[in-house]
């Protein structure tokens, strides 16, 4: 192993032990930053871009009233007293700060003169033995329960250098990978990986290119060909349809979406729903931007399991995530 390949840096805005949703097993899971795609219903718009951003979770704010340290510490003079809320123990009404972003650099010292960490930096650089150290600590998890290690984003193939080295290294020890993964990619960018990927928890979004485009500013070629030749590669998948109402719902996109996953074959091991949810709304406070497009009625319990039936009839195995 060469010094480069010990000191790849990755950027990364959150890690998650025990996790039990992305893939087999108990898994760490790594979130690496940025994505080339916008999805109008996204739920981690701290993922989207590549660079380290100030966050404002107003929630942990303790008010102007008794603090307001962030304010005279701002180079950029990008922060001021702002909108007037109650307080979170419900003790009276406290005033937040404010962060004009056309001014915010995201330098981060504000966060230094926090003290209630109501204003943080989303997005931390690791070395690539950093992380192993870290994947290291659950090897027992993964033993006892089949799990291992995934690598998310944003969309992780966008720091592709960082990625295989985290794969390569991981096989090489023997614990299970997953990418998880929109797919929007170069060819070149995902072949690499193929030999030290167990698993891909691929994203399907819409079967029609123009509605795809229309929805996450992307068109769906390239995903749909890359998901053809992984497969064709040997490479195994969960494939992830997020359930969006008045988007991708119908018994028509179902059937679709069915007919693609069936050509696949025998390389697709399990279709999971994911059924749209509002929970990610909050987070687009935190970076003082607008809510997704996308703000429609999560589909009920009964709608749901209607498609998952739909796909059942292909001869799919089918999970509601």
């Amino acid at each position: 192993m060469d010094g480069n390949e010990k000191t790849k840096i990755g950027r990364l805005y959150d890690i998650q032990g025990f996790s039990v949703h992305d893939g087999p097993g108990i898994r760490l899971t790594l979130f690496l930053k940025g994505c080339p795609l916008k999805c109008l219903w996204c739920h981690s718009p701290e993922s989207q871009a590549f660079k380290k951003e100030l966050n404002r979770m107003e929630l942990k704010c303790i008010g102007m009233e008794v603090c307001g340290k962030c304010i005279p510490v701002c180079p950029q003079g990008a922060i001021s007293a702002g909108a007037t809320k109650t307080s979170v123990d419900g003790s009276g009404e406290i005033t937040v700060p404010d962060v004009d972003r056309s001014k915010c650099n995201d330098c981060g010292i504000c966060t230094e003169s926090c003290p209630a960490k109501a204003l943080y930096i989303c997005g931390t650089d690791y070395g690539v033995d950093e992380i192993m150290e870290m994947i290291r600590r659950d090897i027992p998890f993964y033993e006892t329960s089949g799990g291992g290690v995934t690598v998310s984003g944003g969309e992780c193939l966008c720091q592709p250098d960082f990625l295989l080295e985290v794969l390569r290294r991981c096989h090489a020890e023997g614990i299970h990978t997953a990418v998880d993964t929109t797919g929007f990619a170069d060819w070149a960018t995902i072949e690499p990986i193929l030999p030290y990927t167990d698993i891909f928890l691929y994203d399907l979004k819409h079967m029609d290119s123009e509605m795809h485009q229309k929805a996450t500013g992307a068109p769906n070629e390239r995903i749909l060909e890359n998901a053809k030749k992984a497969a064709a590669g040997g490479a195994k998948f969960q494939i992830r349809i997020p359930i969006i109402p008045l988007y991708n719902d119908t018994e028509d996109d179902f059937e679709k979406f069915g007919a693609f996953i069936s050509e696949l074959g025998d390389a697709v091991e399990l279709v999971q729903l994911l059924p749209y949810h509002k929970l990610g709304i909050a987070k687009w406070g935190r970076l003082s931007a607008k809510a997704p497009v996308i703000e429609v009625q999560p589909p009920t319990d009964e709608f749901v399991q209607a498609r998952k039936k739909q796909l059942e009839s292909k001869g799919l195995r089918v999970q509601v995530h």
